[in-house]
């Protein structure tokens, strides 16, 4: 029996003893965080599967695990020789994992889900579903507790202060903009789990969990008090010493003590279904009155304020010094990388700036048939060596004292075919005429999202991971609530806002492409008709020359490429050695 398989076994044993018949692992955290610690990394743990998103259900006789597109191949890789199934979601003939549970388990079952790591609105979901169907859902205890040997303890990394000149507001401030708000909803408490917002608002920066600067922690605010929940080993004595002026800390266990202190006649509690965990909800006392919405703090720190804005300038200014580097290196040294090796060499560049703290995620380098794997990871038995002729992904960011970078180029190396030439200037289209758009105020990203695909789907290609992303300020390199996808989101862009526009195609087994550059929203100009919003692009990096097939660009698109390797140039090489500025000067001549 393997590995998977005897996990297997151990958690049926839990499930047959506690008469639960089908059990869902959501792989997420008590915060519903994307990316978890790797205490929390259940999903990868039972079944194999490393990527990002993806949900696990596990009966009596099956286990399965759905994933959407993005890792589709990596999924059907990694589930080999196990007995998981593969559910590819939005394919013919595929139901979800709630619609699977409702039309193939029997009457009478208990569908069981762990209750500190499934949020409010995924029960309901699972509620709303089973109407009818006569099951019994019950929320459990971490049960990974029992049948995971040598599980990772809860992390306390040490937590650091922001700067005062990158944070526009200080976090007494940001607090009482919340009590505001909470005022009009007619509330006087808001819980708030969401790591990446409880370290906005108190312009505090963790290591927690890899890649994403946050720490493990709870925040409630009242009208005159705010209390954190959260290990107190994370803050030094000077750290402790600032956060105490203006909140009280409790210990991360002692969240249920601080919810019963909300028992007070006439407290109403606001707080995000989509965030909260169904036991944290059940801890509340229950005679208090609530209010859901989207946490107050996510929409205000995705509209990013002067400070903010001007540290994501620099860091994207900093990070493009450091990719022109490296991409003058790589393609003049006549060494020979593999994708782990470039990557590092990368990370060597970007490290070469004291303002560096490290990478935004795990660095993707997809050479060949590795670029179809949208969020591929290369191991040092996958890595391919990069000879010969291919298309390299490479997908990477920075963390960096003044903010937070993602960015996306496609290299070749060799020679490039007809069809590859074509594939990159059809995504490279999507990319230019995305952020050259004006739009009015009140558009939502998905009302945007076909103009990055409309060049694909005129020869019938496309891509099933969305055009865009939030980006954080030295935090989450994926924020919400905004994007630009083609599912509604019903979240307008507003000037302040940092998004990504990244268009790619992916062709299994050969190769992958990929264009990514950052954007922020700008009040562009009003007229009659009214206030208009535009794209600062904040990505300093070439394009792959030798890919571009000029037949295919009308004079505008030839002249939006050129302006911005002109804006490239212009702004980089006065940071650069003069060897780097010659290969920069010929990467960005003129189409």
């Amino acid at each position: 029996m393997n590995t998977i398989e005897h996990r297997l076994e151990k958690l049926r044993k839990r499930m047959a003893k506690e008469h639960i018949d089908a059990w869902i692992i959501t792989g997420s955290d008590p915060h519903s965080s994307e990316y978890v610690c790797s205490r929390w990394q259940t999903r990868s743990w039972i079944s194999g599967f490393t990527g990002s998103a993806g949900t696990v259900v596990v009966t009596r006789d099956k286990a399965l695990l759905w994933v959407d597109s993005r890792y589709f191949i990596q999924g059907e890789q990694q589930l080999r020789n196990t007995s998981f199934e593969l559910q590819k979601l939005d394919t013919p003939q595929v139901l979800d994992h709630v619609q699977w549970l409702a039309r193939t388990m029997e009457s009478g079952s208990v569908i069981g889900f762990e209750a500190s790591t499934c949020t409010v609105t995924a029960k309901r979901n699972l509620e709303r579903a089973f109407i009818g169907k006569r099951f019994e859902l019950v929320g459990t205890e971490d049960w990974f507790d029992q049948i995971w040997e040598n599980r990772p303890e809860i992390p306390h990394e040490q937590v650091v202060e922001m700067e005062d000149t990158y944070v526009g507001y200080s976090r007494k401030e940001k607090i009482e903009l919340i009590r505001k708000e909470l005022a009009q909803q007619g509330c006087t408490h808001t819980i708030i789990a969401s790591l990446d917002d409880i370290a906005w608002i108190l312009n505090l920066r963790g290591s927690d969990i890899e890649y994403n600067p946050v720490f493990l922690a709870y925040l409630i605010i009242g009208p005159d008090s705010t209390v954190l929940c959260s290990d107190g080993r994370h803050f030094s004595k000077e750290v402790y010493s600032s956060l105490s002026k203006d909140v009280s800390i409790l210990g991360y266990d002692e969240i249920d003590t601080a919810l019963k202190t909300l028992a007070s006649d006439g407290y109403r509690v606001y707080y995000s279904a989509d965030k909260i965990s169904v036991r944290l909800l059940e801890a509340l006392p229950k005679q208090v009155d609530t209010v859901e919405g989207r946490d107050i703090s996510t929409d205000l720190k995705s509209t990013k304020n002067k400070a903010e804005l001007e540290g994501m300038r620099r860091a994207h200014l900093l990070d493009g010094v450091a990719l022109v580097k490296f991409l003058a290196r790589v393609k003049t040294s006549g060494k020979t990388y593999n994708e782990i090796s470039l990557a590092e060499e990368l990370i060597r560049c970007r490290s070469e700036h004291p303002e560096y703290l490290g990478p935004s995620f795990s660095p993707i380098a997809a050479y060949r048939e590795h670029g179809a794997l949208a969020h591929y990871s290369a191991t040092e038995e996958s890595a391919h060596v990069l000879e010969g002729d291919g298309l390299l992904v490479l997908d990477t960011g920075g963390q960096y004292a003044s903010g937070t970078t993602d960015i996306t180029r496609t290299l070749l190396f060799g020679t490039a075919s007809d069809e590859m030439k074509r594939d990159y200037t059809l995504v490279l289209k999507g990319t230019i005429t995305l952020a050259a758009q004006k739009f009015p105020k009140g558009t939502y990203g998905y009302q945007l999202d076909v103009l990055a695909r409309q060049f694909l789907w005129q020869q019938g290609l496309s891509f099933g991971h969305g055009t865009g992303h939030g980006l954080g300020f030295r935090l989450n390199v994926h924020e919400g609530p905004q994007n630009i996808s083609p599912r509604p989101t019903m979240v307008s862009l507003k000037a302040g806002m940092v998004i990504s526009d990244e268009p790619g195609v992916y062709k299994e087994g050969r190769y992958g492409i990929r264009i990514e550059n950052i954007v922020a929203v700008k009040q562009a100009e009003t007229t009659e008709f009214g206030s208009f919003l535009a794209f600062e692009v904040l990505s300093f990096c070439p394009f792959e020359r030798d890919l571009i097939d000029k037949d295919l660009l009308a004079p505008n698109e030839i002249q939006m490429i050129d302006d911005y390797h002109e804006t490239v140039r212009n702004t980089l090489s006065p940071y650069l050695d003069e060897k780097t500025r010659t290969w920069l000067k010929e990467a960005t001549a003129a189409l």
